[in-house]
């Protein structure tokens, strides 16, 4: 014992105490992590939205990542990045979160893969200097009681925390809403197909009952057998009425006997006075008639049931001065609808017959074309006093165009909006905001490939962007359409906060007259005309009427008679007005089938950022920041080059000259502190 105790204190004990150290170390931060997350926009870092949807989970949730091994290198950040996210997951939630990696490797694994209905991806492979490809597992499934979600083809980091977050949320109150429901209230799926459709001989109409009666068993086994499925037999006096209710395909055709035939055929979800219509649908195709979206029933099938029980929130849309249509299939706005199908509900709004709902808290005017009331104005303004929110898309002008040879026609868009908007401290402008810094287009022409400028299409990078508002501050660049010019030098009302969200470069202009949408337009010749203009506007705070009184109410002539009012002059809530010079970036022009680009993902921002949902903005915006190249001259953009391709070379050998100068003065001075009398030159 004495032995020992005198070589723990002897330096001989030293490395072996060192290694016991490393292990008990190691055993103690076993499941310890500490990370730093640097990047600007906090993208490997948990949102709070994310955090409190799994710190509250009831039942146990767990997360299956199935990925393959050996990805390339632009897929397996992908793969370290999921780990490391999940990582965080794990770390925010409670005890009922748990996540699981499988070896794809191995054939089970695979079967498990499919079961959920996920589905190798082929990707592209740089190998020996060959390009090839390769099917490789990239997906996840959610499972939550009976319930299961997958994001499948995972191929960048870009927007995973707000798919698999919004995923979660959607399992969880999908699975907690089919819990709730009662044996006498199920959801119904109805299949409505006349049976007179059967002498055109559809491929698999034969089949559909049968076909859709699969799906459904799949679908109702996973919802906790909350489901009945009715196949509907239709009487043709009934075709018009059921049409009319849910929307469905109808078709019309001349009988032997010259009477007229009628048939429907649709797919409906259906739970109380709320339904979802599929897409199943008969198509044309060259080998005669065909049914479509059989392929996809089961997930159209879950999609609908979900958006059916979804927690949606309904916002105002208001109609009546020819704004951008909603049902219309050929219209503007058929995206827009979609972008915020998953959580809003859009509620049409005639103002001048009908007053704003007191359950919604905020509402849209997208794209007006004629002039509102006295009375629809003072709806609006009151909805703000009493705390409501306002988002506004305004045109400035009316663009028509008879015919492709004849120049359009810019009529002026008078609303009235600005008897409101004043008082707020922001006003529109009847003007055109055109830039140097916009969109460029390519089109094949006789002599190649040429870009032109469209002037009417800025592109604002980040710096046109505020980078400290949610709504705007991870987005690497917009695009606006024939915006107009928002006015903001008017004075802002004492406890309103304004904030300009997007603002045109200072390469600038903007035009009232002889507008002319053509790529070979000029630029100014005077630049001192050019300045940046505000094209986005934000403004919160408890807002002053813009009216002293109600429009619609007299006043009584009568001494003795009690006279009343509900005008508020000041808003008691605090509310929030925006402001777009463009209903544009509502439109299919700019917003994607897919609803991705930043576009779609601005007008969102801000939909969510009106209705309180500001944590989700930076969330689906994380990692999608695209950081554009600073604009600059051709003489600086040379100069640039040229000091990278010879500048850099010369400061090296500048800087090795400097150093072997220094250490030859360094040695002659050693050199003549230690050999005083030696006139020896010193030369390395």
């Amino acid at each position: 014992m004495k032995k020992f105790l005198q070589w723990i204190k002897s330096p001989a004990s030293d490395f072996a105490l060192f290694v016991i150290l490393l292990v008990l170390a190691n055993i103690a931060f076993k499941n310890a992590h500490l990370r730093f997350d640097i990047t600007q926009q906090g993208a490997y870092s948990l949102s709070e939205a994310s955090k409190r949807t799994v710190k509250t989970l009831t039942e146990p949730l767990s997360v299956k990542v199935f990925f393959s091994d050996n990805l390339p290198t632009g897929y397996s950040k992908v793969y370290q990045y999921v780990k490391d996210i999940l990582v965080e997951y794990k770390g925010a939630a409670n005890r009922n979160f748990s996540y699981t990696f499988f070896d794809m490797n191995k054939p089970e694994n695979q079967k498990i893969a499919a079961g959920y209905g996920l589905r190798q991806i082929q990707i592209q492979e740089v190998k020996n200097n060959e390009v090839g490809f390769k099917q490789v597992w990239m997906g996840l499934a959610i499972t939550y009681g009976d319930s299961i979600e997958v994001i499948d083809g995972i191929q960048s980091e870009s927007g995973f925390e707000y798919n698999l977050t919004t995923k979660i949320a959607k399992i969880i109150s999908t699975t907690d809403a089919l819990a709730g429901l009662g044996e006498n209230d199920r959801i119904t799926v109805s299949l409505y197909a006349s049976d007179d459709l059967k002498q055109f001989r559809i491929n698999g109409f034969d089949k559909i009952d049968a076909t859709v009666q699969t799906a459904f068993n799949k679908v109702n086994k996973k919802t906790l057998n909350r489901l009945n499925y009715v196949r509907q037999y239709i009487m043709q006096e009934d075709i018009d009425a059921i049409s009319e209710k849910y929307g469905l395909q109808t078709f019309s055709w001349q009988n032997k006997d010259g009477s007229q035939g009628l048939g429907i055929f649709g797919l409906v979800i259906e739970h109380g006075e709320n339904f979802r219509v599929l897409p199943l649908s008969i198509q044309r195709s060259l080998f005669g008639y065909v049914i479509s979206g059989t392929d996809t029933l089961e997930e159209s099938m879950n999609e609908g049931i979900q958006g059916l029980l979804a927690k949606v929130k309904q916002v105002g849309y208001i109609t009546g001065h020819d704004e951008a249509e909603l049902s219309d299939e050929n219209g503007t706005s058929i995206h827009f609808v979609t972008l915020l199908s998953d959580m809003y509900e859009l509620k049409k709004i005639n103002l001048a017959d009908e007053d704003i709902p007191s359950n919604l808290t905020s509402i849209i005017v997208n794209g007006p074309k004629s002039a509102f009331s006295e009375e629809e104005l003072y709806k609006i303004d009151q909805f703000v006093m009493r705390g409501g929110n306002v988002m506004l898309f305004c045109d400035p002008f009316n663009m028509e165009q008879q015919n492709y040879y004849q120049p359009a026609t810019f009529t002026p868009i008078a609303t009235g909006l600005n008897r409101l908007l004043s008082s707020y401290g922001i006003q529109l402008e009847s003007a055109y905001v055109f830039d140097e810094n916009c969109y460029k287009a390519r089109q094949q022409t006789m002599q190649g490939i040429q870009s032109f400028d469209l002037y009417w299409a800025p592109m604002m990078s980040n710096r046109e962007l505020n980078q400290k508002n949610p709504i705007t501050k991870n987005l690497g660049y917009v695009i606006f359409l024939q915006p107009g010019k928002i006015n903001t030098d008017i004075a802002v009302p004492d406890g309103i906060k304004r904030t300009v969200l997007a603002h045109s470069s200072e390469k600038s202009w903007t035009q009232s007259q002889n507008i002319q949408l053509t790529p070979n337009i000029g630029v100014p010749y005077d630049k001192s005309t050019e300045k940046s203009e505000a094209l986005a506007v934000l403004a919160e705070g408890k807002f002053k009427s813009a009216f002293d009184k109600n429009p619609a109410e007299t006043e009584s002539g009568a001494e003795d008679e009690l006279s009343t009012t509900t005008h508020i002059s000041q808003a008691r809530q605090s509310g929030k007005i925006f402001v777009a010079g463009t209903s544009y970036i509502t439109s299919n022009q700019l917003i994607d089938e897919n609803c991705s680009e930043p576009v779609a993902l601005f007008v969102r921002n801000a939909v969510d950022y009106m209705n309180g949902n500001a944590d989700l903005c930076s969330m689906r915006t994380k990692g999608v920041s695209f950081q554009t190249i600073d604009r600059t001259t051709g003489v600086y953009a040379r100069f640039v080059e040229y000091f990278c391709m010879f500048g850099l070379a010369l400061l090296i050998i500048g800087a090795g000259l400097f150093v072997w100068r220094k250490r030859t003065i360094r040695r002659r001075k050693i050199h003549n502190v230690y050999n005083p009398n030696d006139s020896r030159e010193i030369t390395k």
